[in-house]
């Protein structure tokens, strides 16, 4: 049972990973891999919205998606946009990358190879990694403009969709370890994080939200 704190807290989170940044055309979409094929309809609802002329796909698998996804997350994002009517040429797979850092670095890789200029991107992640993804962006590859975007839904709502309510919020507590952390090993831009926000954090690892957490001496997940 979710106490009615650990749902304020996650709510908190939530709110923090919100980057509110407004959608314009870009030089490409990169729908960042995961459990949630949401990234892929938002990816492709952009593409067809003209926002974008060519969208990347980029994740394998994780401990998270091996079972949803046998055939890699990039792969099973491609499948969906195919579905939603983005056509064949429209789409790149980049099937290697395993953590959000390798996500814009294979990327970025994959764009180059294939002659495509980048001055601007929207990138496509879960709703709660948006933060998380923003600052691992600007980290990699800084001369991109990067625009955030995620599918338009509330906390509730996202977790109701996803029907695991410890998951999304061990997942929550995960993004946010990550935002506190890694600008110290290299592997993102700092953001401040608010007084608020850290002890929303503490008390959900207090209370057991622990499954997504890494080891402070770990290089990158």
């Amino acid at each position: 049972m979710i106490s009615q704190q650990s749902w304020a807290d996650a709510q908190r989170l939530w709110d923090f990973q919100q980057m509110g940044h407004e959608l314009r055309p870009c030089s490409v979409a990169i729908g960042l891999g995961s459990h949630d094929l949401g990234v892929a309809d938002v990816t492709a609802a952009l593409y067809l919205d003209g926002m974008a002329p060519v969208v990347v796909f980029t994740g394998a698998t994780s401990r998270t998606t091996h079972e949803r996804m046998p055939r890699g997350e990039a792969e099973h994002y491609r499948e969906r946009a195919r579905e939603l009517g983005v056509p064949a040429d429209a789409i790149l797979i980049e099937p290697n990358a395993r953590n959000t850092g390798e996500n814009i670095r294979f990327s970025r890789a994959l764009l180059s190879q294939r002659g495509i200029a980048v001055s601007s991107a929207l990138l496509v992640s879960k709703p709660y990694e948006e933060r998380r993804a923003y600052a691992t962006a600007r980290m990699l590859w800084p001369e991109v403009e990067w625009i955030c975007a995620s599918a338009p839904t509330s906390f509730s709502e996202y977790v109701t969709a996803i029907g695991d309510e410890h998951l999304v919020i061990d997942m929550l507590v995960g993004a946010q370890q990550r935002l506190m952390i890694y600008p110290h090993k290299g592997f993102m831009v700092t953001h401040e994080i608010p007084t608020d926000v850290e002890t929303a954090y503490r008390r959900l690892v207090d209370d057991g939200f622990t499954s997504r957490l890494v080891p402070t001496a770990v290089t990158r997940d």
